[in-house]
C-alpha cells in the first residue's frame, strides 16, 4: 500500500460542530435558524459551530437558496460540500468483499466486488488491502483525499477496540482489525458490526431519517438488528445490544451455533431454511437458492419451512417492538428475496405478539444491496472523522 500524508482532522472536535454538521448532513440545506430549531442549540452556538467548517470546505453558503423568512432578513442555507473528502466502506461476507469509495455525503462513486479465497485473517487483509488501494487509485481521479476507511463484519464487534471478538461466518475470534488494517491501508480505520453499520446509513440517509426511535432487522446469512434509541446507534454495554438473531423463539427447537437451542438464527437464517427443507422434503438443496426455487414450485414441505420462518421473525420483531418501542422496524437483508412466502406469518405473528400499542409500530421492507452495506461501513468512517 502506497505511504498516505498525514490524517487530515475535522476542525472543530466539539460536540456542537459534529451535532451541526451531522444535522446538515442528513436534513440540509439549513439555514442557521433551521438547524438551531432541529439541534436546539442557540443561534450564537449554530453561527460560531457553522464558522469554521465554513472555512475549511466541509460547508459551503447555498447563495443561490435564500430563504426570505417572515420577518428579518434573508438567509442563505448551508449545506455539506460533498466533493470535500472521500471515504472507504467495506462489507466483508464469508465469501467475498464489497468495496466502496464514497464523498463525504455517504453517495457511492465507485463500487468493486473481489471473491475470497480464504477466511483466515491475513488471506481477508491482503484481499482487502488490494481492494482498497484499486479504491485509493479511483479516489485521484476526484482531486480531493480520503480521509477514512470503515469495515463492516458479521458478528461480536468491538468498536472502541476495532476488535472482532467473534464473526460466525469467517470463524474468527479476537481478531485486532482495526489496527491491522491500518497498518496495512495507511488510514484511520473503524470496524464495526455489520448491521449497526448498515443502521447508521439508514438513520443518516434512509428510511430512517428524522426518527429518533427505529430498528434495522435484517435476514439471510443471518438474523441481525441494528437499534437507534433517542437518536444514538445503541450497542450496549458489552457491544451486542440487539443480537435478536439469539432470542429463542422455537422451544426445544433445533440446536444454534451459539449452543442454545431454538434461536431466530437457527429457524430463520438461510443455512437454517436451507437444511430444514432439505430434510422435510428429502430433495437435497444445495443452497438458499435452490431451497428457494422449489418452494416457488409449490412443494408443500418446502412452503411450511418458510412460513415457520416467517413466524419466528415476526415473534423476533414483536419483541424489539415490546421492548424499545420503536416508531418504525426496517427489514432488510438477501433473505428479502424470499419475502412473498412468509410476508403474511411475519404480519400475524408480529400483531399477535406485539403488547399493546406496540403494535402501532410500522414494519416495512427495504431490499439493499451489498454495496449498501458498505457504504453504511463508509457512513461509520464519516462518523469518527466528525466526532459522532
Amino acid at each position: 500500500m502506497p505511504s498516505t500524508s498525514p490524517a487530515e482532522t475535522f476542525p472543530a472536535h466539539t460536540p456542537a460542530a459534529s451535532q451541526i454538521f451531522t444535522t446538515v448532513l442528513t436534513h440540509g440545506p439549513l439555514t442557521r435558524q433551521e438547524a438551531a430549531r432541529r439541534t436546539g442549540l442557540s443561534p450564537a452556538a449554530v453561527t460560531k459551530a457553522v464558522r469554521p467548517l465554513l472555512e475549511a470546505g466541509y460547508l459551503v453558503e447555498d447563495a443561490g437558496a435564500e430563504v426570505r423568512p417572515p420577518v428579518g432578513r434573508p438567509a442563505s442555507p448551508v449545506r455539506v460540500d460533498g466533493g470535500r473528502a472521500l471515504f472507504v466502506g467495506l462489507k466483508v461476507t464469508g465469501d467475498e468483499i464489497i468495496g466502496v469509495l464514497t464523498d463525504l455525503c455517504c453517495r457511492i462513486r465507485v463500487a468493486r466486488r473481489v471473491p475470497l479465497s480464504g477466511r483466515a485473517p491475513r488471506q481477508v487483509l491482503t484481499v482487502a488491502a488490494d481492494l482498497v488501494r484499486e479504491l485509493l487509485t479511483e479516489a485521484e481521479g476526484f482531486g480531493v483525499r480520503v480521509l477514512g476507511l470503515g469495515i463492516a463484519v458479521a458478528g461480536d464487534v468491538d468498536r472502541a477496540a476495532g476488535t472482532v471478538r467473534y464473526s460466525p461466518f469467517l470463524d474468527w475470534r479476537d481478531v485486532p482489525l482495526a489496527g491491522l488494517a491500518e497498518e496495512a491501508a495507511g488510514l484511520p480505520v473503524t470496524v464495526d458490526n455489520d448491521v449497526r453499520a448498515l443502521t447508521v446509513a439508514e438513520q443518516w440517509f434512509g428510511d430512517g431519517v428524522g426518527l429518533s426511535d427505529f430498528a434495522v432487522v435484517t435476514v439471510g446469512a443471518g438474523i441481525g438488528c441494528g437499534l437507534v434509541v433517542h437518536g444514538r446507534v445503541v450497542s450496549g454495554a458489552h457491544g451486542v445490544a440487539g443480537e435478536i438473531g439469539h432470542v429463542p423463539v422455537v422451544p426445544d427447537g433445533p440446536p444454534c451455533h451459539c449452543g442454545d437451542r431454538g434461536c431466530l438464527e437457527a429457524v430463520a437464517s438461510d443455512a437454517a431454511i436451507t437444511a430444514r427443507v432439505g430434510e422435510v422434503t428429502g430433495v437435497p438443496v444445495a443452497d438458499a437458492a435452490e431451497a428457494l426455487a422449489l418452494a416457488r414450485r409449490g412443494d408443500a414441505g418446502a412452503r411450511a419451512v418458510y412460513a415457520r420462518a416467517g413466524e419466528a421473525i415476526g415473534r423476533g420483531i414483536a419483541t424489539v417492538a415490546n421492548l424499545l418501542g420503536p416508531e418504525r422496524v426496517i427489514i432488510s437483508g438477501e433473505g428479502l428475496a424470499a419475502y412473498d412466502l412468509f410476508a403474511g406469518q411475519i404480519r400475524d405473528a408480529f400483531t399477535a405478539a406485539a403488547f399493546g400499542s406496540a403494535a402501532r409500530c410500522e414494519v416495512r421492507t427495504r431490499p439493499l444491496p451489498f454495496e449498501e452495506w458498505a457504504r453504511g461501513a463508509a457512513a461509520t468512517a464519516i462518523q469518527s472523522f466528525v466526532g459522532r
